[in-house]
């Protein structure tokens, strides 16, 4: 099968580490990093097992002798713009070797994208290196492209063509859209179950999907595939231990995308994505672990996660790692109906309150010096309300943001590892918000296994105040397996908790749609993940109306 088609101007990265970095300084000259000098000592460590400057200039691949399909892994779009959108895949014809089969020769690859799925009519094409290096991950940002368009593209080296993905960009800067439909997802252990959330998903008509955290655990992994019991397939003994290097995270990262329905998402629609914690490790927080290792020792781990996440990912080069830091938080517009500012609430964290136990507020966690977001990304935060032009203020983020009193006694527990934790830092964004005058504020959110949706009061403690937002849980794709309508503690949360208006514990997904005039929320879910083949359905639906915060039933 040939690649035709017209041609056009092409903006393929050919990455190394000096290139990369050299683009991201130019494009955002006020880039920060956030080396401590621990974190520093880390990135020596850990750079000075990456390849010298000049080793990309090892021999090429000669693509006709790739004698397996090298497009395992699929295909990939991500952070659509107006004019562009970036496209990703990774070359693994052996994709549970520790090279995926490839050694360490670069790969040529073409790529090209069109207005049809036969690609009879291509826009753009171009060809980009696949290095070793970077795990023979490509990653294009076609740029050039109309505004408000559907795409196809696909990849090429050899004989081998790789399946198509469809895109899309973002409306123009400034463009009054009528509407926008999304989705969000997160937390999908491997081993907790079958992606069949992520098969109803490629399915639906959304235009974005947001991945808000734990798109890879670091738990090991039996040869029966956990929770999902295969008996036709026996996994390698190497997924069997925890994730610490990279090349564990590579092949962990492998193991997750041979799964076809996980593939079918992404190719079915562009994704904004954000890590929580299991992408490194559970709930670790900046330099600090679980288990209070040594940060220096950490960090060289965090450096690994990090770099595989990029590589496995639809990002562009401003989010590549330098050493353990990532310039994750970045802003993204949709015309003047919708400003998404994605968070990453991870790796500027305080450490947890009290232990990382759920524990009363006090002293420890009221602190106002505590932070989740960091200084830097909280004062980003808040500019950017300020500055905003959108109808909706979007925050996709991991942990819950609202108020989750645990039981109901008078001086009730919370979790430190949720903004509960952190209540200054909570405190600080609900007045900027109502300094900006942010009328619809929606918060996305992962990491906790079960849907809720949830007023945003101006005092959680007084039912009767203002309420400021929404904010929508989007429960897990597989974590926590099957799980249950009304888990053991459902009538305690929502005796609580009176600004929380939903509470589901079963596998799924939220897609919302946004409007002029409201907000939509129907939060889709499955029966079971322990089986393959559940139908989906939807287990609620509410509206909040633009100008009017607060959840109705729909």
């Amino acid at each position: 099968m040939a690649l035709s088609g017209r041609t056009g101007p092409s903006s393929a990265l050919a990455l190394t580490p000096h290139d990369a970095e050299l683009r991201a300084a130019a494009r955002h000259p006020v880039r920060r990093r956030f080396l401590t000098l621990t974190a520093a000592a880390a990135a020596l460590a850990f750079t000075t097992n990456l390849p010298a400057r000049g080793a990309f200039a090892a021999p090429r691949l000669d693509a006709a002798r790739i004698t397996e399909d090298p497009f395992t892994l699929g295909v990939a779009s991500g952070d659509p713009l107006p004019d562009s959108v970036l496209i990703w895949t990774r070359l693994a014809p052996a994709p549970f070797e520790p090279d995926g089969g490839l050694g360490q020769q670069r790969v040529e690859v073409s790529w090209e994208v069109a207005l049809d799925e036969s690609f009879a009519l291509v826009v753009r094409r171009g060809t980009a290196l696949a290095y070793p290096e970077y795990a023979h991950s490509v990653r294009v940002d076609v740029k050039g492209l109309e505004a408000d368009s559907h795409y196809y593209y696909r990849f090429r080296t050899g004989t081998w063509i790789s399946p198509a993905g469809r895109t899309r960009t973002a409306p123009p800067a400034g463009a009054d859209t009528a509407g926008l439909r999304l989705a969000a997802v997160a937390c999908q252990a491997y081993h907790d179950g079958y992606y069949t959330v992520h098969r109803h998903l490629a399915r639906e008509d959304v235009d974005v999907v947001f991945h808000l955290g734990d798109y890879l655990y670091e738990y090991a992994v039996n040869s029966a595939g956990g929770a999902r019991g295969y008996t036709d397939v026996v996994l390698p003994a190497v997924f069997n231990r925890e994730t610490t290097t990279l090349a564990d995270y590579r092949m962990r990262y492998a193991l997750y995308k041979s799964d076809p329905d996980l593939r079918a998402v992404h190719a079915a629609h562009p994704f904004v994505v954000t890590w929580d914690d299991h992408e490194t490790e559970n709930n670790y927080a900046g330099a600090v672990d679980e288990n209070g290792s040594d940060p220096a020792l950490f960090l060289t781990r965090r450096a690994a996660a990090y770099r595989a996440y990029w590589e496995n990912q639809p990002l562009r080069a401003d989010q590549l790692p330098e050493g353990p830091d990532a310039q994750l938080f970045r802003r993204l517009h949709w015309g003047t109906l919708a400003q998404f500012d994605v968070l990453d609430t991870r790796q500027y964290r305080s450490d947890q309150a009290y232990g990382d136990t759920p524990h009363v507020p006090g002293p420890e966690s009221d602190d106002p010096a505590r932070t989740l977001t960091g200084d830097a990304q909280e004062r980003w935060l808040l500019d950017g309300w300020g500055t905003s032009t959108a109808l909706w203020n979007v925050m996709p983020q991991q942990v819950c943001f609202s108020q989750r009193r645990l039981d109901l006694n008078a001086e009730a527990k919370v979790s430190m590892d949720a903004w509960d934790g952190y209540r200054a830092g909570r405190g600080r964004l609900v007045a900027g918000a109502k300094a900006a005058g942010v009328a619809n504020w929606l918060v996305l959110t992962g990491d906790v296994h079960v849907a809720y949706a949830f007023d945003i009061k101006d005092d959680f403690d007084d039912p009767g105040s203002a309420t400021l937002g929404t904010e929508l849980t989007c429960t897990s794709v597989a974590s926590g397996r099957d799980g249950a309508e009304h888990p053991a503690n459902w009538d305690t949360y929502m005796r609580a908790n009176p600004h929380l208006r939903f509470y589901d514990g079963r596998r799924g997904y939220v897609r919302v749609e946004l409007g002029r005039e409201n907000a939509r929320a129907d939060f889709r879910v499955v029966p079971v993940v322990t089986s393959p083949g559940a139908a989906v359905s939807t287990a609620a639906s509410f509206v909040t109306e633009a100008g009017s915060p607060g959840l109705t039933p729909a």
